[in-house]
This record gives structure tokens, C-alpha cells and sequence, in this order.
């Protein structure tokens, strides 16, 4: 009987992390997923012994509004000695800012001359395209939604390129000679072969497929996904859609709008189990029997993008992908929830595809997608 191998170990700062993070929602403030990772990667730079840098960090990555701060610092003392969490209103001075909003098209400048006047106001700068980036996809609202497909149209996703068939001219001797040219040549020099001419394999874009899981536990992450996949229809050639639920749909034909607004509208009128349940594996297999081995996914980069929760069977799920992986070039699954600390691929479906992922990737935020499209660029 086989021995199942132990789970990799969570180191202290990943059980930090994802404690004191639980406790501040439990409590009322809002900790992003991006907030957290930056919390976490702060504790790796400077350590858990002094508990006084420990607060600073997590004050300086966690705490977003001036009127949180007492509510963390009785949450930061109950979690460090372990006592009962009791939240008091705390009356708190009010301090004047002054925001400066950059725009990130024109180069920034400052509003002062650099003369200090005594006062005791905090000018502060914000970016707000710089927040977006970092931002996780499930705390936007419409209108940052909107902002963020402009954002996407500016990534491009070229995908790599693939040998083809087709044989193009080439000047290096080391290439395939090419009679038909070299005799042509020939024929206005008397005969003679003078000038050689050569042909090398050409090249073609390779087709990029994805595969959206618009699922109900998808679903603050879908909204913001599938305008990034819109916006790959529209910047580039051999790109195929469908989304994955309880059933399979084609929604190609609905992204390739280049009215954002209409594209997605269309496509949501075709998509029928928006938000329902998930048959992940049982979706990927009408994929590959209708559409992949015949052809779609033959050579290309597959990218599914997903939280891995099927409620098919698990053997199902890795047969599908086994098939899948045997014809396609490369599959890349994009996963929100792996940029959560101390996250495991535990959930079933996601178990049992991961031996037959070649890159297993995030993807709540607009960083995240920034490095999608560089792998897809790669050759």
C-alpha cells in the first residue's frame, strides 16, 4: 500500500502570517490577500525575535486607516500574550493630510518649494495605478474593474512563436539549399550557379488557449479575469476561450469585440452556469473530446485559470489532464488562492491536476497577470 507523502512544512513566519492576519478580520479590518503576502515577506526580511519590529512591520503592511490603529494595536497585544480580544472605541486626535495625486501618464513634480513652514501637516503621494497593480481582484469595485482592463489592453500577450511547415528564404550557406531559386538564379548568369540560395523553417505564433472557471467560488475573480482574456483576444492572433463550470462554452467569438462593454455582455448571455457549481474535470473533458485532441490544443500553451474546486471525482480530473498534457505544448494553471500565505494545494481537483501542470502560477492581481504574459511571450 502505498505511503502517502507528509505535507511540505509551514515555516513561523507563514503561521504568523496567516494567524494574526485571521484575527484582524475576525476583529473588523480589511487585510487584503496582497497586504498579507507584503506582511509575510516583511517578517522573512526581518525576523520573529524582537516583538517590537514584528509590530512595526506588521503596523506599516496591514494598517490602512488612521482610526484602525487602535483596534490593531489591542489586537497585536492579545495575539503576542494571549489574551481575551475586547474592542473599545478609542477616541483619537485628527490629524490634517494633504493628498497629492500622481498621474501616471505625465511625470510627477512637486507642489512645494521644499520650504518647511512649521506646520504640522502630512503630505502624502498616491498613485492610484500603482495601487491597482498590487490590489487583489476581489476587493474591486465596478469602476476600479473598469480601470483595470485599461490597464490589461497595455500588457501584451504576443505568446511564443512554434516552427512551421512553410520554409522561408535564408542567407546562412548552413541551411537547406533551395534548387528551385538557386536554378532560377542561375538561368541569368548562363548557367552557372553563381549565387546559391538556402531556406530555414519558419515560424508562426503559437495558439494560447484559456480555459476560465466561472464558478461560484471563481466568481470575484472571474470578473476581473475575463476582461484580461478579452483583452488577449483583441491584442493578438490564435487565441481561443472557454469557460468552465458545470458545462463547457466557446465564448471566442463573444471576446473578440473590441467594445469591452459589448464583448463581455455578449459573452455573458452565452455562458449559462455563471457562478454555479464546478464539474472541472468532467468541462475538460469535453474540451479534449471536442475540441483539444482534435486539433486545438495540439502544440499550444494551455492556460487554466482556477481555484482547483471540482466537485467531480478526482480520478476523472487527472485522467482529463493527463490527455490534455499528452497533446498540448505547455499547460500553465493560474490559481488566485496561491497567493494566499501558508496556501496548500489541497482541494481535490486541484490535487489531482497538479502532477500534469508545468507551471502553476498566481493570479489575483494585476502583477500577477504581468507575469503570466511574459511566460506566454517566451519561446
Amino acid at each position: 500500500m502505498p505511503v502517502e507523502a507528509p505535507a511540505p512544512p509551514v515555516d513561523a513566519a507563514a503561521r504568523l502570517t496567516a494567524g494574526f492576519v485571521a484575527l484582524l478580520r475576525r476583529v473588523g479590518l480589511v487585510v487584503p490577500v496582497g497586504t498579507a503576502i507584503t506582511f509575510h515577506e516583511a517578517l522573512d526580511a526581518v525576523g520573529l525575535d524582537d516583538r517590537d519590529v514584528v509590530y512595526w512591520a506588521a503596523r506599516a503592511t496591514l494598517v490602512h486607516e488612521p482610526e484602525d490603529v487602535p483596534v490593531f494595536d489591542h489586537a497585536f497585544r492579545a495575539w503576542w500574550e494571549g489574551l481575551p480580544i475586547l474592542i473599545e472605541a478609542v477616541d483619537q486626535d485628527d490629524d490634517t493630510v494633504t493628498l497629492g495625486i500622481d498621474d501616471d501618464d505625465a511625470p510627477s513634480a512637486d507642489d512645494d518649494d521644499g520650504e518647511d513652514d512649521g506646520s504640522d501637516i502630512l503630505s502624502l503621494r498616491y498613485s492610484r495605478t500603482e495601487v491597482l497593480r498590487r490590489k487583489d481582484f476581489a476587493l474591486y469595485d465596478t469602476d476600479e474593474l473598469d480601470e483595470a482592463h485599461a490597464l490589461m489592453q497595455r500588457i501584451a500577450v504576443i505568446g511564443g512563436k512554434r516552427s512551421s511547415r512553410r520554409r522561408v528564404p535564408s542567407t546562412r550557406s548552413t541551411d537547406r539549399p533551395d534548387l528551385r531559386r538557386t536554378v532560377r538564379q542561375a538561368l541569368r548568369t548562363g548557367g552557372e550557379p553563381v549565387q546559391r540560395r538556402y531556406t530555414t523553417s519558419g515560424e508562426r505564433l503559437r495558439r494560447v488557449v484559456f480555459l476560465l472557471d466561472v464558478s461560484g467560488s471563481m466568481e470575484t475573480y472571474a470578473r476581473a479575469l475575463i476582461r484580461f482574456v478579452q483583452a488577449a483576444v483583441v491584442g493578438r492572433r490564435r487565441v481561443e476561450v472557454f469557460t468552465l463550470g458545470t458545462r463547457l462554452t466557446r465564448v471566442t467569438r463573444e471576446l473578440s469585440s473590441r467594445d469591452p462593454d459589448r464583448a463581455l455582455a455578449r459573452a455573458g448571455a452565452v455562458v449559462e452556469d455563471w457562478s454555479g457549481g464546478t464539474r472541472l474535470g468532467e468541462s475538460i473533458r469535453r474540451f479534449n473530446d471536442e475540441w483539444g485532441q482534435r486539433g486545438m490544443a495540439r502544440g499550444a500553451t494551455v492556460v487554466i485559470l482556477s481555484d482547483g474546486w471540482d466537485r467531480g471525482e478526482p480520478a476523472v480530473m487527472a485522467e482529463q489532464m493527463q490527455r490534455l498534457h499528452r497533446v498540448a505544448h505547455e499547460i500553465i494553471w493560474v490559481n488566485p488562492l496561491k497567493a494566499s500565505p501558508g496556501y496548500q494545494p489541497l482541494a481535490q481537483g486541484m490535487a489531482a491536476a497538479l502532477p500534469h501542470v508545468d507551471r502553476f502560477v498566481e493570479g489575483h492581481c494585476l502583477d500577477s497577470l504581468e507575469m503570466l504574459a511574459e511566460m506566454l511571450a517566451a519561446p
